[in-house]
């Protein structure tokens, strides 16, 4: 009776080790990212580098100054590639260079607004990038497994009250939005021309995407998107004004789908194709807040006089109310949020503070990224 509880406890155990960013899974993995000068990219190779994985980084030189990437000195720990995603060659040789197991695809045209603009970039950076991008998967053989990053705003979005589930139809009512969801398109269409589930055995490469989105955190300094705009202004010691201050959203801090991303890779390699597909990653429904209720917290939290007001100019269309059904990551890859929302405006906070105090940035992503690892070891 003894030794049965003890192999029902080991039994647990690993189940609660597979639910888990396993660090034993990362150290010494050969890791591609495309995008990885960005905001979430910057924030995913600082992980890495915590899990002791060797990461290689294709984009093009930080969208934003400042930037998270030059602020915590990211290209001393990652093999970087300056180049664009719709250079197809280039991206394949610096692939086949790097070997990886794991390929994360992030790079994009990553903003709606500017999607407006520039809608023939956004398309041919979201579509054709991703295009090149498993085009540069079929040349490398040391791949097992590809997570393309695509968006929540791939739905087609009804303005329902509940989530969107992962089977629910593609659309986008924006280039943005519509080029990620062409990007799916061209996921699926990939896995099953090239990546067939039946042919595993002989190619040997699991194929997922991954949606998340209206993702905020520390070191975010894009143009028109809520957080940062609002760090800007209070540090100018301004007035932050939002477009629709009545436009619901599910918030959540950039670790929770990073977690998110890092989990599924570890099941598509260790698992194979049986964690093939779309994938949501989103907070609970709880913290699926106006952008409003946002900002004030923000500003209670701030203190120090900071404020908002409502812009009355014309804004391109956005939806009203998006949210996620994350039900399938949480049954069967065991992934949960582990920040509410509260505590990401803190993080926010601090990270604001720490960065205008002139302070090591590093230190402060390093930290939370520990305190977050911290609180899912904690749950499980």
């Amino acid at each position: 009776m003894e030794q049965r509880q003890r192999s029902m406890e080991g039994v647990e155990m690993t189940r609660r080790q597979r639910d888990m960013v396993d660090a034993n899974f990362w150290k010494g993995k050969k890791i591609f990212i495309t995008g990885h000068t960005g905001f979430k990219g910057s924030w995913l190779c600082l992980w890495l580098n915590r899990l002791d994985a060797k990461v290689t980084g294709y984009a093009l030189n930080p969208p934003t100054n400042p930037s998270l990437y030059e602020l915590c000195r990211t290209d001393k720990l990652v093999r970087t590639t300056i180049a664009d995603i719709r250079d197809g060659a280039l991206l394949t040789k610096a692939m086949q260079a790097a070997e990886p197991e794991v390929v994360i695809h992030m790079a994009a045209q990553p903003l709606v607004r500017d999607s407006y603009k520039i809608p023939v970039d956004t398309y041919s950076v979201n579509v054709m990038g991703t295009v090149n991008l498993f085009e540069a998967v079929r040349a490398t053989k040391s791949v097992k497994a590809v997570i393309n990053v695509t968006t929540d705003k791939c739905y087609e979005n009804k303005e329902w009250v509940w989530g969107y589930r992962e089977n629910e139809p593609m659309g986008g009512y924006d280039p943005y939005s519509n080029s990620k969801a062409c990007s799916e398109l061209v996921t699926m269409a990939y896995r099953s021309s090239y990546f067939n589930e039946k042919d595993y055995a002989t190619h040997g490469v699991a194929i997922a995407s991954a949606r998340a989105g209206n993702v905020i955190g520390g070191g975010d300094w894009a143009l028109d998107r809520l957080i940062p705009d609002f760090i800007r202004a209070i540090l100018k010691k301004g007035k932050v004004v939002i477009r629709n201050p009545h436009a619901i959203r599910p918030w959540q801090h950039v670790l929770e789908p990073l977690s998110g991303y890092l989990l599924l890779a570890q099941r598509l390699v260790v698992e194979g194709p049986r964690f093939n597909g779309g994938w949501n990653f989103g907070p609970d429904d709880s913290d699926a807040k106006p952008v409003a209720w946002l900002v004030e917290r923000l500003c209670a939290k701030w203190g120090d006089g900071a404020s908002y007001s409502i812009s009355k100019a014309t804004h391109p269309h956005e939806a009203h109310y998006l949210k996620l059904d994350c039900s399938k990551a949480k049954t069967e890859l065991g992934w949960h949020p582990q920040w509410d929302l509260e505590k990401a405006i803190d993080s926010i906070v601090e990270w604001t503070q720490i960065y205008a105090a002139h302070e090591d940035v590093a230190a402060i992503c390093t930290r939370q990224i520990d305190d977050y690892i911290a609180k899912g070891a904690t749950k499980a």
